[in-house]
This record gives C-alpha cells, structure tokens and sequence, in this order.
C-alpha cells in the first residue's frame, strides 16, 4: 500500500475508498488483487476495509460516512453515539447529505437528506465528520413519536456529564428550521432542561406540576451527603419548608432499589425533612392530583402562597375554596396568614419575574444572532449573483 494511502487508512480506522487509493498511485488491479488475496474486503461499494476480522465500529461508521461522499456526516442516533447522546449503538447507521446529492440506499444506512449547514466546513484528521451537537439533538427530537420522547432528548442534552450543549446555540439551530415538527415543545423543553431538569419526568413535573398549578420554585439537583459518605442528589426541595420531591421514572421498582429509597427517606427524617415520591402515572396522568397533595404538605410545613387550577375542574381550585372557608371562620387565623403570606413574598420577592427577564434576554440575544445569520446570508448570495 503507498505511504500516503498507509496513513489516510490510518485516521480513518483502516477504511479507504477506491477513489482514495487510485488517488494515491495504486491502480486498479493492485486493489483487485488486495480484495482477491483477501488481505481487504468490501464493506460497501467502493469501500474497503484494509485488515481482516471483524469491523470495530469506528470502522463501520467511517464507511458509512465514506460510502455516502461529500459533504457527508453522521447524524440522528449514529452522531448522538459520538456525542454521548446515545448509549448504546444502533443497528441502523444514520447518515446525512446535501439535498444537492443522491446516494445509492445500502443494507444497514440510512440517508437523509438536508439543504442546512449543520456541518463543519473542516473536520479534524482522523475525527468523524458529524452534524453539529445542536443540531443532532433537533433532528433526534424531529424522529420522536411523543412529547416524552422530545423531553427525553433534551434532558439528556443538558444532564449527561460527557454532553456540553450550549443554550443559546440550541435556541439557535432550532429558529434557524424552516420546519419543525415539535418547535413549541422543543423550546419549552429546552427552557425547563436548562434550569435543571435532568430527566424527561422531572421536566414533565416542573411543566404539569409546578408550574401549570402556583407551587414555589423548588430546588433542583440538591446535593446531600449519604450515610456511606458519597455525594447524591436530590430530584426537587422546597428548601424553606423541608419537603423533599423525588421522581421515579422507573415501571418497577426493584427491592434493593426500595431499600437505597427508603434509606434517604430516613436520612432526610433526621434532618426533620420529609420525601414525597412521584412516578410517571402520578406525573403525566394525575398531575393535579399530586400537586393538591403537595400543596397540603407545603401548607402545613408553612407554605402560605396561593396555587392556582390549571384548567377548569382542577381539584386545586376546590382545596383553594376550603382554605378560604377554614381561613373565613377565624378572623384571628386569616390575619396571622396573611401576615406571614406577605412576610414570605417580601424575603423572596419576583424570583419568578427574575427568571422570565433573564429567559427574555436570552431570547433576544438569540434574534439578534438569527437575523444577523439570515443578512450575511443574504449579502453571500447577492454577491454570487453579481
């Protein structure tokens, strides 16, 4: 093999191309010779591997890639495995093209299509050419078939330690799509997942609980220490009242997995804390529900803010009209909460107003950075014209 063709094989995990190697002053029948003495093997048309035995998949992904041509990248599951996105391969290779291109389908690929710059303009020697982190997670959001799915991807975006998304690029690569399946969901999700909402549960919880019904902004991803000695974490405090929120996104839950729980609950107890647990059915389905029932714990660990319904026949309006008739029949007891409802707004005041601002001015640093785009764009394709 020439030197040049050896180290080109090299950074591309022992995968060359017949253009490559005809390229590099092999000829043909030198490559017909590799292939017939099976010292190197067709892994698509056109595509060689130039080792025997079993293709690593950095291999296989590198002859997709290869396989598709120029201007080709890894996208959806097979760039989100190189992301961190993903844990464990798919058995489909998802590759993305100009619209300008057509590939030929192959067993095991999967083409799309797509007229974006979601691609460098050069890729590292020896790194995989790959769309974008942005937008890998927007096309993975595009494939999903619930708004669970979408949570789920976003939530991982920004929970996964080996992931770093930047908002702003996110918010971004979602306003520069012409076309989005999920775009109000998407940038819901990606406002709740950026303040700390680590799994699609705990946003769906922030979202139908929390937010839809009044409740106090909660702490999120509290640290504690666990009697072993190791850090963990918390899902939701409502630190002021020592109510603890943690959400199980699991269908069962294993006895020693219960044994771990109900160990924190304990802890918590000695820290005159108390746990409330919540699953996915209690979360998506009874969410008013829940929110009632940590309305009343709140309340009588000394919450005194007032929820609202989340719709007309929201159980919380009717345990709104209890307290004013509880509170009715004892001037005495109106004053003292009241008092304490103001004395409780005025030591944490507009947290919520703080939030919408600086969720505003990310949101017009975002404009600003679209427009700006959108003009150079304009100017590039003025000039060409000329």
């Amino acid at each position: 093999m020439p030197a040049k063709l050896r180290v080109r094989a090299q950074c591309q995990a022992g995968i060359v191309t017949r253009k490559q190697a005809l390229q590099s002053a092999m000829s043909a029948r030198a490559i017909g010779w590799k292939l017939q003495a099976r010292e190197w093997r067709q892994v698509y048309r056109g595509v060689y591997a130039t080792f025997t035995g079993p293709l690593p998949r950095q291999a296989q992904l590198w002859a997709a890639v290869l396989y598709a041509g120029e201007g080709a990248v890894l996208s959806h599951k097979s760039a989100g495995e190189l992301q961190g996105l993903v844990g464990e391969p798919d058995d489909l290779i998802h590759v993305t093209v100009p619209t300008s291109r057509r590939v030929t389908p192959a067993r095991g690929l999967v083409i799309h299509l797509s007229d974006l710059p979601g691609r460098l303009d050069e890729y590292a020697e020896g790194e995989l050419p790959a769309t974008q982190l942005p937008d890998t997670v927007i096309d993975l959001v595009e494939a999903s078939i619930s708004v669970d799915d979408v949570y789920g991807w976003v939530t991982k975006a920004f929970g996964r330690r080996q992931v770093t998304v930047d908002v702003v690029d996110l918010l971004v690569a979602v306003q520069s799509r012409r076309k989005l399946r999920w775009r109000a969901e998407l940038k819901e999700a990606i406002v709740v997942a950026a303040g700390g909402a680590h799994s699609a549960l705990e946003l769906l919880w922030d979202k139908s609980v929390e937010h839809a019904h009044g409740l106090p902004i909660s702490r999120k991803q509290v640290p504690f220490v666990k009697e072993g000695g190791r850090v963990g974490y918390r899902d939701r405090e409502y630190a002021p009242f020592g109510l603890i929120i943690e959400l199980d996104g699991k269908k069962a839950h294993p006895d020693e997995q219960r044994g771990h729980d109900s160990a924190r609950d304990r802890q918590a107890s000695v820290g005159r804390k108390e746990t409330m647990r919540f699953g996915w059915r209690e979360t998506r389905y009874a969410g008013c529900k829940s929110a009632v029932q940590v309305i009343e714990v709140l309340w009588r660990r000394g919450w005194r803010g007032r929820p609202k319904p989340c719709s007309r026949g929201c159980p919380v309006a009717a345990l709104l009209e209890r307290l004013d008739s509880w509170l009715a029949a004892d001037p005495a007891r109106r004053r003292e909460w009241m008092e304490q409802q103001a004395a409780q707004e005025a030591a944490n005041p507009g947290e919520a107003e703080r939030q919408a601002a600086s969720w505003a001015a990310v949101h017009q640093m975002v404009d600003d950075i679209v427009r700006a785009r959108t003009e150079r764009g304009a100017i590039r394709r003025g000039s060409v014209r000329r």
